[in-house]
């Protein structure tokens, strides 16, 4: 390790963590010399943001200069909470006189070629999910005595505007004064600046208005935060920092013209928001969960935002509710008119309503569907309102059909690509990968909803509401109060805001058309819905040459008109643009274009499998590296630098919708009599397993036969075992190596590490030779092999039986024993490590995938033309399997779930070439970036 700098990387869970520059002391958090701007010895010299956005696409700056002016080695955190919807596209570290730069990887071969050492330890530098819609950056770095370092971090975003504006959110928590603070926002829009504001969280109005310097005229907008040291105070005597919370910027375009194309290098951008258009009367069904878990506040809230969402009804609008619960009811049963009568029935039936049983997710919407559909065919007069079906739920189906694919089918085919399905998911534990799929493949959107236990973090997912009341200002050590402010929102706000981004639909089938040998690779183009405030954006390349025939058709349906319009290019307006900009401009439409395009493969590939889904994660992928974007498909390798141990660190993007986790954890030294011990005297004769160089072992019960297979890879490889994507219930194992191994000698293999995963519950659990450790990423208890215990969680149960084996039993799941393999006299393997094995797995759904999950329900397979091998101790076949033709032979392996010293011998057809044409796809399909990932 360098000794100016080194490096630790931390994975960070933390929700309240914002824009962070923190000085660490070696012995423990840090004290505030009175009247001082360092943090022992360290001094944020600069802190800097600067945001540039040409035509929405938005180029974000965070550059931080810190000073180590002690005697000794001091430790400082970058943290930074960006939005999710951003790619982080460089990172780099400079400190005396050295710089690291962050490279690109696919993310396979990052954690292949990078990790190969790390079987045990924290994980290195990612990005991990920390709130609603902020993903928080952290990376530690130790700066010699008398010393600096600087920061640069770049993220990218599209804004996308709503309630007619775009909003850029920066969070701010610097935690102590900064020499040189600036947040500098520069706003370039072709269609030219209607309206720009600025407001920040933390500062009254007065003050803000005061330090705040803000313009705007034509196509540019600037603001401009730069507060001096004594403008950052708290208090007028105090040493602390006022700035915790939002920095945000909103603005919206001029929309004189109905025309909005932006051409520059052999790219395109259509921006599509239409004013002065009557609204639509909409056809709108309510279908609300009211299972016993929507009890308090969120069944409370619920029915308040309820209320003031049917208040707001126009009378040309019809509408029902639908509650769910383990039955299924509704107000009306068809679609009535918003009358003044009707709302205020429909009022008091919800101030009524009660909660009853369970979550039978897929009758009520299906009951939803169904009086949308016969609206629109039987009521004369509704099919030219815009149907809109909406639906609230915080729980997963628990009654009624519960398979989660069935449900997809069932909802799909009802709909019929009719109208859009909204669905709002309450809490951390609702499915929202689900939800999501649901409403991607019905034209709609998803979005989960917070109780308002965390007021303060609901300022991340939406606009700034004018307060009802101000909490009293916080008070500083000496009495005097301290300056800013706190915005309540509460979960009925948030309701509110949800609804008013679909309450006002203007069109309906918005189709945006392109000559077909004049354009390619576009984004999407057909809409079912345009709502009032919001805005379509398409995408895409203009083939060489072609741009004097390059146009844009426009048709949809509004309230009583047809909408037809022909956008062409004024090639005159984009030179003028280009030499204003410059290469800024094309620079930005080619990579607004690309992030789009990624967004939009990313969120396609969550509702596809098999080849499908690695042709779209492959063309992401190719995207991401070409276009230098961290994506759940990349990782970003630290050049030249290492961590504790030896390893260069690797900055990550959570995997889609990943989400805080929460544990509750009851532990014993003893077995619990409610939850028994599973020593191995209670396995089966013959299991489904992993063990050893890593040999793979599939009991096929239907032909009383076993199959077997060995995985080749190097240490460090992470495979995925068992992967459960209706449940997000994942296990997966890294590789470690032979100590023992001379050289030239074939490197065997053995599971070091294992994760096992249940997201629905929140549950994590690594598993090394070492220790178990619950929860590793926030600090979880760790137990050790010479500990016996019985622990609980929700629906997990894990039973560890001392320097043997533990088992996890996943209600509505599948039960799992991890076998303990430790070094003896005599043994020919020198290093520690586990088997896996699979104890129950009847519960899983038949989507289970991994290299053990696909074959938790029957495979076929016919076996002829027994032969003897060029081995004469051992027999070849001919088998056919998955329409391949393989030739095996019969052998013997070891299980060692009975014995995990000697095992037992078991025979079975041995396939070859890392189980090529018996699992599915090719070997190298299983690698994953981490113990914890889920796809």
């Amino acid at each position: 390790m360098d000794g100016a700098m080194g490096l630790r990387v931390l994975l960070c869970t933390s929700l309240v963590s914002l824009l962070t520059l923190q000085a660490v002391p070696a012995w423990g958090a840090p004290k505030r010399p009175k009247g001082s701007e360092a943090v022992d010895g360290v001094i944020i010299r600069s802190l800097k943001v600067n945001c540039k956005v040409t035509s929405r696409f938005a180029h974000y700056v965070i550059t931080s200069q810190v000073v180590n002016s002690g005697n000794e080695a001091k430790q400082v955190a970058f943290d930074v909470e960006i939005p999710k919807t951003a790619f982080i596209s460089d990172f780099a570290i400079t400190a005396n006189g050295k710089a690291f730069i962050g490279d690109i990887k696919d993310k396979v071969t990052a954690w292949k070629q990078y990790r190969k050492a790390a079987i045990s330890g924290e994980n290195a530098g990612l990005v991990r999910a920390s709130g609603r819609t902020m993903e928080q950056f952290t990376i530690h770095v130790t700066v010699s005595p008398q010393s600096k370092v600087m920061f640069r971090l770049t993220y990218e975003e599209v804004l996308k505007r709503r309630l007619k504006q775009y909003d850029i959110v920066i969070k701010v928590k610097p935690r102590q004064l900064v020499h040189h603070f600036e947040i500098d926002v520069d706003i370039f829009e072709p269609q030219g600046i209607s309206k720009l504001d600025a407001q920040t969280s933390f500062l009254p109005k007065e003050l803000a208005t005061q330090l705040i310097k803000k313009s705007f005229s034509g196509k540019e907008g600037h603001v401009l935060f730069r507060p001096t040291v004594g403008q950052q105070q708290s208090c007028p005597t105090c040493s602390t920092t006022l700035m915790d919370g939002d920095f945000k910027v909103t603005y919206d375009v001029s929309r004189e013209r109905l025309c909005d194309l932006l051409v520059a290098n052999n790219h395109f951008a259509h921006f599509f928001a239409p004013q002065n258009l009557t609204n639509l009367n909409k056809n709108v069904v309510f279908v609300i969960d009211i299972s016993a878990s929507m009890e308090g506040q969120k069944v409370k809230q619920t029915k308040e935002a309820l209320l003031k969402i049917l208040g707001d009804l126009r009378p040309g609008d019809y509408f029902d509710l639908v509650l769910f619960g383990s039955d299924v009811q509704s107000w009306k049963g068809s679609l009535v008119q918003a009358s003044a009568a009707n709302v205020q029935s429909a009022k008091n039936f919800v101030r009524h309503f009660s909660l009853a049983g369970a979550t039978n997710l897929n009758g009520g919407l299906l009951r939803g569907i169904e009086i949308l559909n016969k609206a629109q065919r039987s009521i004369p007069g509704l099919t030219d309102h815009a149907p809109i079906l909406i639906m609230l739920t915080d729980g997963e189906p628990t009654e009624g059909v519960t398979d989660r694919s069935q449900i997809l089918k069932n909802i799909r085919n009802a709909i019929g690509g009719r109208f859009p399905l909204y669905n709002l998911g309450f809490g951390h534990n609702v499915d929202l990968n689900f939800l999501e799929v649901m409403s991607m493949e019905n034209n709609g959107r998803v979005q989960r909803i917070y109780e308002d236990h965390d007021a303060a973090q609901q300022l991340q997912v939406s606009s700034l509401p004018t307060p009802r009341s101000l909490n009293a200002p916080p008070t500083a050590a000496n009495g005097e109060p301290c300056l800013g402010s706190h915005f309540p929102i509460n979960l009925e706000e948030e309701i509110k805001l949800r609804h008013g981004q679909v309450a006002n639909p203007l069109l309906v089938n918005v189709e945006l058309q392109y000559p077909q040998d004049s354009v390619s690779d576009l984004t999407q183009h057909s809409h079912k819905q345009y709502y009032e405030g919001s805005e379509i954006v398409v995408a895409g390349r203009i083939a060489d040459n072609k741009l004097s025939s390059f146009k844009a058709d426009v048709q949809a349906r509004g309230e009583g008109q047809e909408l037809k319009t022909t956008c062409l290019v004024d090639e005159e307006e984009m030179k003028k643009l280009l030499q204003e900009r410059g290469h800024m401009l094309e620079n930005h439409v080619e990579r607004l274009w690309a992030y789009l395009t990624i967004q939009e493969l990313l969120a396609k590939r969550m509702k596809l499998e098999g080849e499908e889904k690695a042709n779209l994660s492959a063309k992401a992928l190719q995207m991401s590296l070409a276009y230098q974007f961290v994506t759940p498909l990349t990782s970003m390798i630290m050049r030249g630098m290492v961590d504790e141990d030896g390893l260069q660190p690797i900055i990550d993007k959570p995997p889609e919708n990943s989400q805080p986790l929460a544990f509750v954890l009851s532990a014993m030294q003893k077995p619990s009599p409610t939850y028994p011990t599973y020593g191995v005297q209670q396995l089966p004769r013959q299991v489904t397993g992993v063990d050893t160089d890593p040999h793979f072992i599939i009991h096929v019960p239907q032909k009383e036969d076993t199959l077997c297979f060995n995985i080749n890879e190097e240490p460090g490889v992470v495979l995925s075992l068992v992967q459960d994507p209706n449940t997000g219930f994942s296990v997966n194992g890294q590789l470690i190596g032979d100590k023992s191994r001379s050289h030239g000698q074939h490197e065997g293999t053995y599971f070091g590490r294992l994760g096992i995963a249940n997201p629905a519950t929140g549950f994590q659990l690594e598993v090394t030779p070492q220790n178990i450790t619950l929860n590793p990423g926030s600090g979880g208890p760790v137990f050790s092999w010479r500990d016996q215990a019985s622990l609980r969680q929700d629906e997990v149960v894990v039973t560890i039986n001392k320097k043997r084996n533990l088992v996890v039993s996943v209600e509505d799941g599948g039960t799992f024993e991890v076998v303990l393999h430790r070094v003896w006299k005599g043994s020919a393997i020198h290093q520690d490590f586990l088997g896996f094995y699979v104890l129950d797995s009847h519960r899983m759904s038949t989507r289970t995938h991994g290299l053990l999950g696909q074959f938790f329900y029957p495979i076929d397979y016919k076996v002829s033309e027994i032969h003897p091998s060029s081995d004469s101790t051992k027999t070849d076949a001919t088998m056919v399997v998955k329409n391949h033709q393989l030739t095996v032979t019969r052998g013997l392996q070891k299980d060692y779930s009975k014995d995990p010293r000697q095992g037992t011998e078991v025979t079975c057809w041995f396939i070859h070439n890392n189980g090529a044409g018996l699992i599915d796809g090719v070997h190298t399909d299983y690698i994953v970036p981490d113990i914890f990932w889920t796809p």
